[in-house]
């Protein structure tokens, strides 16, 4: 886990067997998969065409270590469960997964020792990250390239994540991957935000 989101999660890293939901982002979701490949874990994707390796790669996921099943149809739930047989994490699109089929994935990830993330909302999930877009930065005068979103993201949950939580970080960040915010990005944020 980034240190940035270390806070956000009880264990300070997705831990084992749980299920993290993960809303308004796509971004976020792929933060999160970046520091879990780059440490050599395996992760899916399913049930999320838009999801670009480009964009992954530049967040930092290690594509050689991503396997994405974009549109498995009336499968979806098939093909996760054998993806939470043999990967250390599964992101999955959540739109349209009924409850009895949430929870039903929920316990195979587990009842396996993977992870599983949902983008959207999920029934039964321990704790659900939440982002709030922010300003851009790198436009000067009209002209420039963006180099960096500073957002926040919150965090509640069951159990040891009751205690709703925020943090404010650069999602991307100057390098392209997450930062922790800086503070004079984080006074324009805090400016515009509130």
């Amino acid at each position: 886990m980034h240190p940035a989101f270390a806070d956000l999660l009880p264990s300070a890293g997705l831990r084992r067997g749980s299920t993290v939901a993960v809303l308004g982002s796509v971004s976020l979701l792929l933060a999160l998969l970046a520091e879990a490949t780059a440490a050599g874990s395996w992760a899916a994707v399913v049930g999320v065409p838009t999801l670009g390796l480009a964009a992954a790669e530049e967040l930092g996921v290690e594509v050689g270590r991503l396997a994405l099943i974009p549109r498995p149809g009336v499968e979806f739930p098939a093909v996760t469960a054998a993806l939470l047989d043999g990967v250390d994490l599964v992101a999955v699109g959540a739109a349209g997964v009924n409850a009895q089929v949430a929870r039903r994935l929920s316990a195979r990830a587990r009842h396996r020792d993977a992870v599983l993330l949902a983008l959207g909302h999920w029934p039964g999930a321990e704790v659900e990250l939440r982002c709030e877009p922010g300003r851009w930065s790198g436009l000067e005068a009209g002209y420039g390239h963006l180099r960096a979103r500073g957002v926040v993201v919150h965090a509640r949950g069951r159990g040891a994540a009751a205690r709703p939580m925020s943090t404010r970080v650069l999602l991307p960040g100057p390098a392209g991957s997450v930062a922790q915010q800086e503070h004079n990005v984080h006074a324009i944020f805090s400016a515009e935000v509130g």
